[in-house]
């Protein structure tokens, strides 16, 4: 059988043998891509989901905010915006009065040519692109409190701006259950002093911030708080398929749209399992999301929940930009044990941006083996951050079989956090 798992741009293609255990290649669903998605999208700006379409609900505004997804993200940008910028300028806000932010939550900031690859050439020459920059407090506006105490601090050009557009689009997340809609603010134009409490350790430990969940998801629950302090007067989500073609359109309302699309995603992107899994081979979904091993820990938290304890996951990630951050390198090689780590932050001794994926990262190694097949780390360097380095991703397969044995229970997820995998209930 042969597969190719997604890697970078170009893919892994591998070669394997359906043993008696093997569960099969699990994919999302193809649903069709949308004909003419331009189109299909100035339409939904017209006919939009429980809202008033977005010319009326621009006329009159002074100015307006619309926020985009950063180069971490395949959010097709280039088709979303122009019909959004075409009727509120229509309506009377002149391009001059137009920001288009930059989502970056704490990601670094775009280049130049990152603004242009992420908007194309007419829109970067036309209008003000700026970045959100977490760490610069004097950017920030309080909107009000989460949990009580924690300050909801969310980018000013947003807050104060007299129209407010989200754009994106919806996949599975790690804590989140899906993105989109209110993430587009919290954490993506949030301080850095707020993704502390959204990023802390008992929130990455809850069993409910997890791929697929909204309901009881507190992460889900903060957002949508934010983004009510904060003002949103219109989304527009879209969902997509391998291809990176949009599927569906969800415009409108920011809170019914977003729900609306994160249904439509799930009919096509939950796979359930009967019983649990000896090992899996999955991936980080390919380029742009298998950048660094801080975005790559979402391959992993995505695959561990089918796999037993003592259990093994062989992920394929490029990480051609190492391992993220400086911080998150900082954090990584600080690492004695997972199990000691994972002990120190739920105790709070120290506090460094990043340390979620990585708090996400050695919960998943506590109890299981991780394989990474890799072209941005040497061995050395995987191994001292507890990862298991790998050569050949059928190698690696040929080697586990011997461990488990050959009825070992197994599958491929060529399309990694794309797919959200979970255990019937019994």
């Amino acid at each position: 059988m042969k597969i190719t798992l997604k890697y970078s741009t170009e893919g892994v293609p591998i070669e394997i043998e359906a043993t008696p255990g093997f569960v099969g290649v699990l994919e999302p669903s193809e649903p069709a891509p949308v004909q003419n998605p331009l189109a299909a999208i100035a339409e939904s700006l017209r006919q939009p989901i429980e809202s008033r379409p977005l010319r009326e609900i621009s006329r009159g505004r002074k100015n307006a905010c619309v926020v985009i997804s950063d180069i971490t993200r395949p959010a097709p940008n280039r088709l979303i915006l122009p019909p959004i910028l075409e009727v509120v300028e229509t309506a009377g806000i002149p391009r001059s009065a137009v920001t288009i932010l930059v989502a970056t939550g704490i990601h670094r900031p775009s280049t130049e040519e990152e603004h242009v690859r992420l908007v194309g050439p007419e829109i970067a020459g036309a209008y003000r692109i700026m970045d959100h920059l977490s760490k610069k407090s004097e950017d920030m506006v309080e909107v009000g409190k989460i949990a009580g105490e924690v300050p909801a601090l969310v980018n000013r050009l947003y807050v104060e701006a007299d129209l407010k557009i989200l754009t994106g689009f919806i996949e599975p997340h790690m804590w989140a259950g899906y993105s989109g809609g209110r993430k587009s603010i919290l954490p993506g134009i949030s301080s850095v002093e707020t993704l502390q409490f959204m990023h802390g350790p008992e929130m990455i430990a809850h069993p409910m911030t997890e791929y697929g969940q909204l309901e009881g998801n507190l992460f889900h629950e903060a957002g949508l708080r934010v983004m009510e302090k904060a003002g949103a007067d219109f989304v527009v989500n879209v969902t997509l398929n391998k291809k990176r073609e949009v599927t569906g359109i969800f415009s409108g309302h920011p809170v019914k749209a977003h729900l609306e699309g994160c249904a439509f995603l799930a009919k096509h992107c939950v796979r359930e399992l009967d019983a649990p899994l000896d090992f899996i081979v999955t991936t980080n979904a390919g380029a742009p999301l298998d950048c660094n091993l801080y975005q790559s820990v979402k391959g992993m938290t995505g695959a561990a929940t089918v796999v037993k304890p003592k259990g093994d996951i062989l992920i394929a990630t490029r990480c051609a930009e190492g391992a993220g951050s400086p911080e998150y390198k900082e954090v990584l090689e600080m690492v004695d044990s997972p199990s000691s780590f994972v002990c120190r932050i739920l105790q709070k001794e120290f506090f460094i941006p990043d340390q979620w994926c990585a708090q996400e990262m050695y919960q998943v190694l506590m109890e299981k083996d991780v394989w990474i097949y890799t072209e941005g780390f040497s061995s050395e360097e995987l191994r001292r951050y507890h990862l298991r380095p790998v050569d050949s991703v059928e190698g690696c397969i040929r080697g586990l079989l011997e461990k488990h044995g050959t009825n070992a229970r197994w599958a491929v997820v060529p399309d990694g956090p794309m797919v959200i995998l979970k255990l019937k209930e019994k």
